[in-house]
């Protein structure tokens, strides 16, 4: 008879073999809380501009190098439970405004940082909670006060590319200038006056080869593909849409055919090719000479398109299609008919053109107000286009946040430090506990020019004491000068620095949630993990595989 071992009295006699279970202060709350830590550390120093990269290779073994955080994030596959929803708020963030996601990850794990202090003082967790709600409530009335200016016009495309250029300057330093006026430009060409903006009708297509210098800006959409037939470029074109293959239709049921002399075999085949003739020459007829399918291009329907000067280009993508039709303002067909005039899509040209050694089609638009604008990226490797596209994502979500709300505050820490001296006379006049807890959530705003400065090479607690003494003299946007020779102050309203007020707005909330949920947690019970045993994790023994 087996030998039945008693398990030990207590929360594990409850649970399975194999449950894992850690509880109060020690095991858990802390033990979170350096996980947080870890994590805020790793994203602290690609703060900034002079961030530095990271070099992350993925679970399908592809290589990333950016210092984009929420790029970081997607690829790095956090498993720990309390890491996992700072990296919620995160991702929160980046679908909120689509920037300051990295601002999220810092100022939580400050937080958290600051709180382990607190509760190692002997402040119990709901005073440190308390006291950062408070905190939170007391910054978001402040942060309006800290709003230094506000554009006049998002038509201008000048006045555009100084409110993006911040945003791009954290990703491509050295660059921002260049690729901000690209951005602008493309953001204002599709921003109708009605001031619905989608961030989507701004494209990106990667060329390889050249350099960031020779990327350019069309009114249209570029395809890497090259045009099926003879025909390469049509001006003034009239664009029919199919989401079906350009071929003769099958029919659904199966049928045989008997045939006796070679003349019928003739009349056979000669009748498919006058189907198929008809269809095509009714599609010219009707005014197209663009053809764009979704599917593939028979031979004998390719014949006879360049037979009726048909230009013929295939998408793969249905997401393609899609964008195209509203670019051209076409309906796609799902069988092959001739257009109506109100089904076929209009553009000033469509042409096959060679860039570097890649042949893309451009379905270009001559006039500004396009639904869709393309940025063709060029670069030498795919790593620095993928991060040069990470750039313009934020770009142009930053226009689509200020296409929300217009007020700017400054950055370079100027806000940050104007908020952290407000909160912490705000918690002078606190009489509880949570007063403690109020000032550290004002120390916890230092940790961004800290990192600023650490990552640019300068001491960081000169520099806030340095903006400490500015602010108190009212210079409420001073923050810290990058491109100068160690620790110097400048008014980042002339410098042209300066953030949303949204970012700032859901950022702080999103971190303060994300910190206070982790640090109401004061037990972990983890259930068994399901399936059977793993597989070997060597293939020492395995065949190989002919």
């Amino acid at each position: 008879m087996a030998l039945h071992v008693p398990k030990a009295p207590g929360f594990a006699q409850m649970l399975k073999d194999g449950a894992k279970h850690y509880s109060g202060l020690e095991e858990a709350v802390f033990r979170n809380i350096h996980a947080c830590k870890e994590l805020a550390q790793t994203t602290r120093t690609a703060y900034g501009p002079n961030g530095m990269n990271k070099m992350v290779i993925n679970h399908l073994e592809k290589l990333f190098v950016t210092n984009d955080a929420a790029a970081i994030l997607r690829e790095l596959e956090v498993q720990h439970p309390a890491a996992k929803m700072i990296v919620m708020a995160s991702h929160m963030q980046e679908q909120e405004v689509g920037d300051g996601t990295n601002f999220v990850l810092v100022f939580a794990g400050a937080l958290l940082e600051l709180a382990e202090e607190l509760l190692r003082m002997g402040l119990s967790v709901s005073e440190v909670i308390e006291g950062y709600e408070m905190a939170c409530k007391k910054a978001l009335e402040i942060l309006p006060d800290c709003v230094c200016s506000s554009p006049k016009n998002l038509h201008d495309v000048n006045e555009v590319t100084a409110l993006i250029r911040t945003a791009v300057m954290s990703k491509q330093y050295g660059n921002e200038d260049f690729l901000a006026g690209l951005i602008a430009q493309a953001c204002v060409s599709i921003f109708p006056e009605s001031g619905n903006f989608n961030v989507d009708n701004v494209r990106v297509c990667k060329i390889l080869g050249c350099g960031l210098t020779a990327s350019t800006m069309l009114h249209g959409m570029v395809f890497k593909k090259e045009a099926e037939g003879d025909v390469t470029s049509v001006k003034d074109a009239k664009i029919a849409v199919f989401s079906c293959p350009f071929d003769c239709t099958v029919t659904e049921t199966k049928g045989t055919v008997l045939i006796k002399n070679a003349e019928e075999l003739m009349n056979f085949s000669k009748g498919e090719e006058d189907m198929m003739e008809v269809q095509v020459k009714a599609i010219k007829e009707s005014g197209a000479n663009v053809v764009v399918t979704g599917g593939k291009v028979a031979d004998m329907a390719l014949h006879y398109a360049n037979k009726y000067k048909l230009m013929v280009v295939r998408l793969n993508s249905k997401w393609d299609l899609r964008r195209l039709c509203k670019t051209v303002g076409a309906v796609a067909l799902p069988r092959l008919t001739s257009p109506t005039p109100e089904e076929m899509g209009h553009c000033d040209s469509v042409y096959l053109t060679e860039v570097g050694d890649t042949q893309v089609v451009v379905f270009k638009h001559e006039k500004e107000d396009g639904a869709i604008s393309t940025l063709v990226i060029r670069g030498s490797t795919d790593n620095l286009m993928d991060d040069i596209e990470r750039a313009v994502d934020d770009g142009v979500n930053t226009f689509k946040v200020l296409v929300r709300d217009k007020r700017l505050v400054p950055g370079a820490g100027a806000t940050e430090i104007e908020l952290a001296k407000q909160i912490t006379s705000y918690g002078e006049s606190c009489p509880g506990l949570e007063q403690y807890a109020i000032k550290k959530f004002a120390e916890a705003f230092e940790a961004f020019p800290r990192a600023l400065a650490e990552n640019s090479g300068v001491k960081g607690n000169e520099l806030i004491s340095k903006l400490y003494a500015a602010h108190h003299e009212g210079n409420k946007n001073m923050g810290f000068d990058i491109e100068a020779e160690g620790v110097t102050l400048k008014d980042m309203l002339e410098a042209g620095i300066m953030d949303p007020y949204l970012v700032k707005h859901w950022g702080i909330k999103l971190a303060t949630n994300a910190a206070v949920t982790v640090l109401r947690v004061d037990q972990i019970i983890m259930a068994k993990p399901a399936g059977g045993p793993k597989a070997p994790q060597g293939k020492k023994d395995w065949d190989e595989d002919d």
